[in-house]
């Protein structure tokens, strides 16, 4: 199965994939290093992800994409001085995807301070769109205090601390925006259990 992650980040959501061929887009070439050292198959790419799904989507069987979500969330627009635009680059990929996408994905983001333009899946206080079924669970880890790093360990499973150049603030980024890997894991699976069944499906024709 061949997959694309966009806005790849250090890969929380890619954690748990199993029986798949990855290929992975992150524009900040600190942080994809980050993702290679956590995943050598993979292959990553230090890119622009918007372009890179216009230029490459017909090219894979499930696609992930996890677009910037600061000028979307209710924290980040609780301040008057920090309000901006809303950055459609969001919306622009669900429409693309729904609209000629012929295989499964998922668009993940925060839960926005307005309503969402389309209807979307909240679970695991995060919205995603997806042209599959997904459950509904609930976040258990939220409220636990440990220093960043212990943090990021115990919630996304991932150990940072081999990575001291990274500022506090992009850690704190990964403890308040990451997918959890089981909800990762639960979202590719049910895409997964569909290709499978299609390719069965298939070899049954002939």
């Amino acid at each position: 199965m061949k997959v694309l992650n966009l806005y790849a980040g250090i890969g929380g959501n890619r954690k748990l994939w199993t029986e798949c061929e990855v290929t992975a887009v992150e524009h900040k070439p600190e942080i994809a290093a980050i993702y290679s050292h956590f995943y050598p198959n993979d292959t990553v790419i230090i890119g622009d992800a918007h372009q890179y799904l216009l230029d490459h989507y017909q090219e894979f069987d499930f696609i992930w994409a996890s677009p910037p979500c600061p000028t979307h969330s209710r924290f980040n627009n609780i301040n008057i001085k920090s309000r901006k635009y809303p950055d459609m680059k969001l919306w622009q990929e669900i429409i693309f995807l729904k609209s000629f996408f012929k295989g499964k994905y998922c668009i993940e983001n925060v839960i926005t301070y307005y309503e969402p333009l389309i209807p979307c899946v909240e679970s695991d206080s995060h919205y995603y769109w997806t042209n599959f079924k997904i459950p509904k669970i609930k976040n258990t880890k939220r409220g636990i205090r440990r220093q960043e790093h212990e943090f990021v360990i115990e919630k996304i499973g991932i150990d940072l601390s081999a990575f001291p150049e990274l500022d506090k603030k992009f850690v704190k980024q990964v403890i308040n925006n990451c997918v959890q890997p089981e909800m990762g894991e639960l979202i590719f699976n049910c895409a997964k259990g569909i290709y499978n069944k299609t390719k069965e499906y298939q070899q049954t024709l002939f």
